[in-house]
């Protein structure tokens, strides 16, 4: 089973950068998307009638802002927009879908860059997230959550990380929180296959970064022990344009869903 993550950075912009070609060029079992930006009646019939998936759409309250979505070869179980907090709700920030075997969370977390109230915001989320799988883990659920978690986790994970220390999306605060998430049973996959790899999932668009490869990686798989032991491999697909992220794929071996 092949899962996909990828932040597009705007759908309707990554499509006229052959996002579509991309797509069924891939083809995951599951794709989800990041910072859509779009409803779903705004983006072309291409994209929403694409064969052989269903799709689960959560865009934000706001026009143009935020949203996820996700495709799939398999029909999930069930599919719930959001975690259940509903003051995290209206920026269509998560899509929960149920495959047998485990809970996939699609997540575009908050970005805390602006101001203390949104770096609050950010924080909160972690924490209301957490509260959430934990309660699933005690359950005795499996889970996946994949995403751009707009966090570094540790020095490894981005080009300068001395210089930004002091800056949200590897402030010791936000680093914590995925500490947090690890210590209650959560594995980064990628970091436990490749240790000491140095790789990275998104580039700002100033400076020439991308083509200096100066990054971070900021989307991840988390997955709880049971999927770890699934886990044939995690691949940062680097080389693929459209957005300043680029796609990052989980595969897993001997499930019956995929």
């Amino acid at each position: 089973m092949k899962i996909t993550t990828w932040n597009v950075n705007g759908i309707r912009a990554a499509i006229k950068k052959e996002f579509l070609s991309w797509f069924a060029e891939a083809s995951p079992d599951v794709l989800c998307l990041q910072e859509v930006k779009a409803y779903k009646k705004q983006v072309p019939e291409e994209l929403t009638s694409v064969p052989g998936y269903t799709q689960f759409w959560n865009s934000a309250e706001r026009a143009g802002y935020s949203g996820v979505v996700t495709f799939s070869k398999t029909e999930p179980i069930g599919m719930t927009a959001g975690f259940g907090n509903e003051e995290y709700f209206g920026e269509g920030r998560t899509i929960m879908t149920e495959y047998p075997g485990f809970t996939l969370f699609n997540i575009y977390f908050p970005n805390g860059q602006r101001d203390q109230e949104r770096l609050d915001y950010k924080l909160g989320f972690y924490k209301a997230l957490l509260e959430r799988c934990d309660e699933m883990i005690a359950s005795g659920k499996e889970i996946i959550i994949t995403g751009d978690f707009n966090t570094a986790h540790e020095p490894i994970d981005l080009a300068n990380p001395k210089s930004n220390e002091k800056n949200s999306g590897f402030m010791p605060i936000e680093r914590e929180w995925i500490d947090r998430f690890l210590e209650h049973g959560f594995i980064d996959a990628f970091r436990q296959l490749y240790p000491e790899k140095v790789q990275y999932s998104w580039w700002t668009y100033r400076f020439g970064a991308r083509s200096r490869n100066v990054g971070w990686r900021l989307d991840y798989f988390l997955v709880t022990k049971g999927i770890m032991e699934m886990v044939e491999d995690v691949v940062i697909h680097d080389d693929v344009m459209g957005s300043d992220h680029c796609p990052v794929s989980l595969f897993l071996r001997d499930h019956a869903g995929g």
